[in-house]
């Protein structure tokens, strides 16, 4: 069955980078689009960032030059770099899959992963 799980998050300061990684299993993801979301206490889950099978890429406007998001076919694994963090992106970060042929990177994803804890003090 298809799994993911998230790594790499962590407690840093404002300033600070981290770089989540998404470990996906069960089948060839080289077709998916593969995204990132994240959910604050108190606050909806919200998309964060998406990249295609095509490698076209979507990011929120608050993540805008900060974060960068990656794919490596090879190893069914993709990526968030974030870079210059913010308290304001403290959240549970989710990585999440579905086919690249449904199109709106921004919703209706198949496959999600447990998360991963992320925290930015100030």
């Amino acid at each position: 069955q298809v799994q993911l799980v998230e790594s790499g998050g962590g407690l840093v300061q404002a300033g600070d980078s981290l770089r989540l990684s998404c470990a996906a299993s069960g089948r060839t993801f080289s077709t998916y689009t593969m995204g990132w979301f994240r959910q604050a206490p108190g606050k909806e889950r919200e998309f964060v960032a998406a990249i295609t099978w095509s490698g076209s890429i979507y990011y929120v406007d608050s993540v805008k030059g900060r974060f960068t998001i990656s794919r490596d076919n090879a190893k069914n694994t993709f990526y968030l770099q974030m870079n210059s963090l913010k308290p304001e992106d403290t959240a549970v970060y989710y990585c999440a899959v579905k086919p690249s042929w449904r199109g709106d990177c921004l919703k209706e994803y198949d496959y999600w992963g447990q998360g991963t804890q992320v925290t930015v003090s100030s």
